[in-house]
């Protein structure tokens, strides 16, 4: 949002449905923050992000799925298209935004914040990249498009900033 952003908190995208949504929204929780694609080769990854969602949900994990347009054309439908695809066939619940662009220079401010604060290695560089977000808001980890939701690494990031059980 701002070149002043301090924590993930201070960013705003707009729900999938069209209605704002602060990442302030989610103080006190976690948040994976995936740019998605409808038409992308892995796009069965939706499958784990859900599974990753109803595992952890409970316990403070939001998924937060942002789809894009950005990597060869793999995401070419409107909100209600994404929308409605991702609910027929992956069960998708987890909230999701609307369609952003994720790289370069018009990039959403989240994602700019988010390469400023991990350095440009850390930049997505293909669809179903990830960052973790810490409940505080600190940007802790990314992960790039091959890391599944099951991958081990993924989860012990995840299990290392939720509330012990």
């Amino acid at each position: 949002m701002t070149a002043n952003a301090t924590s993930a908190h201070d960013f705003r995208f707009t729900a999938i449905e069209g209605d704002a949504l602060p990442l302030a929204n989610f103080k006190g929780k976690a948040v994976l923050v995936v740019n998605t694609a409808s038409r992308c080769g892995f796009t069965p990854q939706y499958e784990g992000l859900q599974a990753l969602w109803q595992t952890y949900r409970d316990r403070g994990l939001v998924v937060l799925g942002v789809p894009s347009n950005d990597f060869g054309g793999q995401e070419p439908g409107s909100n209600a298209d994404i929308k409605k695809f991702c609910e027929v066939n992956f069960s998708v619940d987890f909230p999701m935004t609307e369609k952003v662009v994720v790289k370069g220079s018009n990039a959403h401010p989240f994602y700019k914040w988010a390469a400023d604060q991990l350095g440009a290695l850390a930049a997505p560089k293909w669809n179903f990249h990830k960052y973790l977000v810490a409940p505080d808001g600190r940007l802790v980890d990314w992960f790039s498009t091959p890391t599944e939701p099951d991958a081990p690494r993924l989860r012990a990031a995840i299990e290392a900033v939720l509330p012990k059980r």
